[in-house]
């Protein structure tokens, strides 16, 4: 999964439908799934990019229960399981207008994309082309002069971001430049 548009922001993932009375199982791609999947709150479905799709309209939680590392979603107007069937292995995405701002040591995932890759002694390595969401966690796809390297957004390769000056200050393990 690559990282959303500025516009909008993934928060989640609707991997199925669970029973017959319109909830679906909710993968939370966000560190605030309380408030994010809180009654009331209004999403959109999308794509894996960030895309909302214009002709599907809001989903707006109407109740939630944790879940397996995830949650169990019920939306208005999704009243049983044919109705949750249409939403399966969509995203869903917030507008970044209703998103609490980043704390000064967090970046949003979709601010990488651009951002220069430098090593501590201030040789550049490249500029993040895209960011990807994988099992082990997020991979920056970083282009360089030739080709591109995929580097690991851990600790502690990722030594420090400066999202006033746009770059990233990583120690790669030995090798991954060559």
């Amino acid at each position: 999964m690559t990282a959303a548009s500025p516009e909008y922001v993934i928060v989640g993932r609707l991997r199925r439908a669970h029973g017959i009375s319109g909830e679906l199982v909710v993968e939370p791609i966000t560190d605030a799934p309380d408030a994010i999947f809180a009654p009331g709150r209004r999403l959109f479905a999308g794509t894996s990019d960030g895309r909302f799709d214009p002709k599907l309209p809001p989903l707006v939680v109407k109740g939630r229960r944790p879940h397996k590392g995830g949650w169990i979603v019920a939306f208005e107007g999704v009243a049983d399981r044919n109705a949750s069937e249409r939403w399966r292995d969509r995203y869903l995405l917030l507008p970044e207008t209703e998103l609490p701002p980043p704390g000064d040591d967090e970046i949003f995932v979709h601010d990488l994309t651009g951002m220069r890759v430098d090593l501590p002694d201030g040789t550049v390595v490249g500029t993040i082309q895209e960011v990807w969401e994988l099992p082990q966690g997020l991979v920056m796809d970083v282009k360089r002069e030739k080709g591109s390297v995929m580097i690991p957004y851990t600790d502690p390769v990722v030594r420090s971001v400066d999202k006033t000056q746009r770059v990233v200050i990583v120690e790669p393990p030995e090798g991954l430049l060559e």
